[in-house]
């Protein structure tokens, strides 16, 4: 039997071995994480607060938890460098990893993907390596995956196609080999961003990839080895989908439809054996037009035994030279009585056009007389002042003239239904944006005129100036200052095919947000017709060099309408039909109606004549959307919500601002009071009766005050 003071100091021995257990209530979760911690060196200090005195690790700095849960792991751009342990794929309600712009390296735990409600993987800008497992099978819910600039290889497993959600796919800068997995186009069909460059694919580009119908921006398979012929199926992604098939080993010609048309050659170069527009390298006869199964190899020859061609004998095998010498001289002389018969006609058409009185120019119009001069609208004539075919600057700055302008390097930057925008870089380096609005006829030109004018006297520094614009019977050009920094949509979302992207931050935002207030303060009190824009979103406010924003495409649609471009309009009215009827059967899914694409206005469907308050509800959606990083639609299980609607669910229901904020603005938590003062300012500019909506006047005034206070 041991005496009392040996089994006193066994039991204090025991208190003080048990008591930090008793202390210490870290629970697994926050265990799991510190074996992360371990794993990494931490040169900033990213992880100083993860403690295992804590009760969970919800508050340490880069996670995010709901209901006491890890939902988020983020750390971007701390300089950490190791590894990721295997354990993080225990994180059962684990949402979001985002360790872009780091140092860490080796392959990644097939554990990882054991978090099956896995939603985004980001991992750009570190030096993983290895192949991507074949486990990514098991993230059925995962929408984003960016593992660009990276070491990883092998072949993209063939499992990912059971990624049905994932909506981004940027791999780019890796050493990817091997083919695109069977099925890549059709499993994959929600895709809206997709980047494959900088890598080492080859095979053919698979012909299912024509059914990304969801795609946007840049679709950039560049930098590879695919080989073989442009499927013509890519044709029918989206038109505005630009799709970069740079420096391959594609061959044959280029198909010439949907999205693959009026695509300037640098989409193609670095691809020797392709041929026809827009490249000047012509198709041989022998040259095949789609893939080998669709159309059958003809002889370049041809002979029928037994008809008049048949080749008979070694003497008839070619022409002789006296018959190839004779064929030349006959085109020639043809070639020059089409020319002159070209001449007369010319001279006596046009001349009759300008010299007859005003009622012989009646008759010419009624038969319809063409030459290679303006045609008159039978209600509008031609300004006397204005040359034809000839730039008109709009600015005393313009020091550029047509010929510099078509001799000009042209890019194109975007399509849309009203025309194609093209970077254009003039010899001294000057880069002019070049909006084309068509190639509808002469109608109307002194309406064009008039309204053009007006537009290019808006001088205000959050206003895009238009700087010259260019009529023709053929073509109408519209040229602005070159914005370097893209849209705000691009700002707030990313783009497909941008090697880099870097979040917006609060201030940046609350900035832009200003910038944007100012500018339609001003179209709304100061300009000489007080304006009404009409068509406000992120996609048409461009950022300058210091992200100071600029409202784009104002007038857009009018000038299109008068400058003969009916057709595309005409196939946007049914476009919005058909957009109107899947908004009625939405509303009877969510309960209240979906209106446009998530900027208009409730009133804007029944009401022809747009107003400023148009312009303040699209406003208030662009603040929210600056606010939540969503886009305006919003997917609610199965059905879809504009983002008004969302954010009013989140309100009604009490959610924290956490559940509403973007995720890349969690490092500006000290903000809340001044995020959710915006919030405020949005939901007044939405309110549903055009009234209640505040001035943008009383707007700037509510975020000018907002940041005196917060100074």
């Amino acid at each position: 039997m041991f005496p009392f003071p040996f089994i006193f100091l066994f039991f204090l021995l025991c208190c003080n071995i048990l008591s930090p257990l008793v202390v210490n209530s870290l629970n697994s979760e926050g265990y799991v994480l510190l074996t992360l911690k371990q794993f990494i060196n931490d040169p900033q200090n990213s992880m100083s607060n993860w403690n295992s005195s804590d009760e969970n690790p919800c508050s340490w700095n880069g996670i995010t938890c709901k209901d006491q849960t890890v939902v988020s792991i983020s750390i971007p751009k701390r300089k950490l460098h190791g590894s990721l342990p295997s354990s993080l794929g225990s994180l059962s309600q684990l949402r979001h990893v985002n360790f872009r712009n780091n140092e860490l390296f080796g392959t990644l735990p097939q554990q990882l993907f054991q978090a099956q409600g896995l939603q985004s993987l980001v991992l750009y800008g570190n030096s993983f390596s290895g192949s991507v497992p074949n486990e990514i099978q098991n993230l059925r819910y995962l929408q984003t995956l960016d593992l660009s600039q990276n070491f990883f290889n092998g072949s993209l497993p063939a499992e990912i196609v059971q990624c049905k959600r994932l909506k981004t796919l940027v791999i780019s800068r890796n050493n990817f080999t091997g083919f695109l997995p069977v099925g890549f186009g059709a499993g994959l069909s929600s895709l809206e961003k997709l980047d494959l460059s900088f890598n080492q694919f080859n095979g053919s580009i698979p012909s299912d990839m024509g059914n990304l119908s969801s795609l946007q921006g840049t679709v950039d398979l560049s930098h590879n080895h695919f080989s073989g012929l442009i499927p013509s199926s890519l044709g029918n992604l989206p038109e505005k989908v630009y799709i970069d098939l740079t420096y391959n080993n594609l061959n044959g010609p280029i198909p010439q439809n949907g999205a693959l048309m009026n695509r300037g050659p640098t989409a193609f170069i670095g691809n020797p054996g392709l041929c026809g527009p827009p490249l000047k390298n012509p198709c041989g006869s022998d040259t095949p037009t789609s893939s080998p199964s669709s159309y059958p190899n003809i002889p370049e020859n041809p002979s029928h035994d037994g008809g008049i061609g048949s080749v008979k004998s070694e003497k008839n095998k070619g022409l002789s030279k006296g018959a190839v010498v004779g064929i030349v001289v006959g085109d020639l002389i043809g070639i020059c009585l089409l020319g002159l018969l070209f001449s007369f006609f010319y001279s006596r058409v046009c001349g009759f056009n300008q010299d007859q009185d005003d009622n012989d120019v009646n008759k010419g119009r009624k038969r319809r007389k063409e030459c290679l001069c303006f045609r008159k609208d039978e209600s509008e004539a031609l300004s006397d002042n204005v040359e034809q075919y000839d730039l008109v600057p709009l600015d005393s700055q313009v020091a550029f003239d047509l010929d510099e302008l078509l001799k000009a390097s042209a890019f194109v930057l975007g399509k849309s239904g009203i025309g194609i925008m093209y970077k254009v870089v003039l010899e001294e380096g000057l880069a002019l944006a070049v909006r084309r609005l068509g190639e509808g006829g002469s109608q109307r030109f002194k309406e064009f005129q008039t309204e053009v004018e007006a537009i290019g006297k808006l001088r205000h520094p959050n206003i895009a100036t238009l700087r010259a614009y260019y009529w023709s019977v053929d073509e109408k050009l519209l040229i602005y200052d070159y914005i370097p920094n893209g849209s705000l949509a691009t700002a707030i979302h990313g783009k497909a095919g941008l090697v880099t992207f870097t979040p917006l931050s609060w201030s940046d935002r609350l900035k832009i947000m200003k910038g944007i207030a100012k500018g339609l303060v001003y179209l709304h009190e100061f300009s000489p017709k007080k304006y009404v824009h009409g068509d406000l979103k992120p996609s048409n406010i461009l950022l300058g060099h210091d992200m100071t924003p600029r409202i784009s495409d104002f007038g857009l649609g009018r000038l299109a309408n008068i400058a003969g471009g009916s057709p595309t309009l005409q196939s946007n009215r049914v476009a919005a039909e058909k957009l109107q009827e899947r908004q009625k059967s939405l509303s009877t899914e969510v309960g209240t109606n979906i209106l446009g694409d998530g900027y208009q206005a409730p009133e804007a469907l029944k009401v022809v004549k747009p107003s400023q308050k148009w312009d303040i509800y699209s406003y208030g959606v662009i603040l929210l959307e600056m606010i939540t990083g969503r886009l305006p639609i919003v997917q609610v299980g199965n059905s879809e919500m504009d983002l008004v609607q969302w954010i009013q669910f989140c309100i009604e229901e009490k959610k924290p601002l956490s559940d509403v904020l973007d995720p890349y603005l969690a490092e500006d938590a000290d903000k809340e009071e001044e995020i959710i003062a915006v919030l405020k300012i949005a939901m007044a500019c939405v309110n549903s009766s055009s009234e209640k909506r505040p001035t943008m006047r009383h707007v700037l005034d509510a975020l000018d005050r907002l940041s005196v206070s917060s100074d």
